[in-house]
């Protein structure tokens, strides 16, 4: 059986209907979450170990440690981490919720429209935790080790908190996680008229400086990891506006296929009509 996208709801529900949906949908959601953040808890050592391999890289070897220094802070370090892996693992369901409550209210085009989008997010987040992880993290962390040495007669060494690496790691998760979705923000933009490729190309200048200026920002105090973050994210900038030509050239077929269209059914009802 095809898979077949159905139009608006014709029906009305009362808002009464509305919030007791709203609230199973949320429920349910949170049931999710909390599945997801109880059989991470159970293997939070070992995602912990995932989370430190880099790390551990950037160390000669058996040289590496990490230390806490509060009594407290290991457990902490263990509930942060099933949170923060139990997010990821329940998001296809959190995110099918959110869909299912919304799209009763979409029209067919506004479901094809949206659904694009919706299935990018995890794929451009991924890409972008991927960088992170496996290219930024470990070149940062090398260059952060780089200052380990002598100063003055005193040995300079690296002793990473557990509390702040997680920190550390996860800060440059989730930036480059929700950098990595500047496409779609844009294409949302313009599908919904806020923003036109041309006003984009012309404030091209300003993109620039304002993408190195989110770069230094949310990423560590460093360059590289500054680098590493605005070049891709310029990258899916201009591939934005190319797929805005890409939509606006199609738009634009479409409509003088739909006057074509028009102008034949007039000339054939003109020669009826004769």
């Amino acid at each position: 059986m095809a898979f077949k996208i159905h139009d608006i709801d014709e029906t009305q529900a009362p808002l009464l209907d509305h919030l007791i949906e709203l609230r199973s949908r949320l429920v349910r959601a949170v049931a999710a979450f909390g599945v997801a953040f109880f059989a991470c808890l159970y293997f939070a050592d070992d995602i912990f170990a995932l989370l430190v391999r880099p790390l551990a890289a950037a160390f000669p070897e058996g040289e590496g440690k990490l230390i806490y220094t509060k009594l407290y802070e290991a457990f902490f370090v263990n509930i942060k981490v099933a949170m923060f892996a139990a997010f990821f693992v329940s998001f296809p369901v959190i995110a099918n919720q959110l869909w299912q409550f919304v799209a009763p209210g979409l029209y067919a085009r506004e479901k094809k429209a949206f659904l694009p989008f919706l299935v990018a997010t995890p794929i451009l987040f991924g890409m972008g935790a991927s960088l992170a992880y496996f290219v930024v993290m470990p070149t940062a962390f090398k260059w952060f080790l780089g200052f380990e040495g002598t100063t003055a007669g005193l040995q300079q060494e690296a002793l990473p908190a557990m509390g702040e690496y997680l920190d550390l790691a996860m800060r440059f998760i989730l930036a480059f996680g929700i950098s990595f979705l500047l496409p779609v923000l844009l294409l949302l933009l313009n599908r919904a008229g806020l923003v036109t490729r041309q006003q984009l190309v012309g404030a091209r200048r300003y993109v620039i400086v304002g993408v190195f200026i989110v770069a230094a920002v949310i990423t560590p105090p460093d360059v590289v990891s500054q680098f590493l973050l605005a070049t891709p994210l310029l990258i899916l900038f201009e591939g934005s506006l190319l797929l805005m030509r890409f939509n606006e050239k199609r738009a634009a077929r479409e409509r003088a296929e739909a006057a074509a269209s028009e102008d034949a059914a007039a000339t054939e009802t003109d020669e009826a009509a004769e």
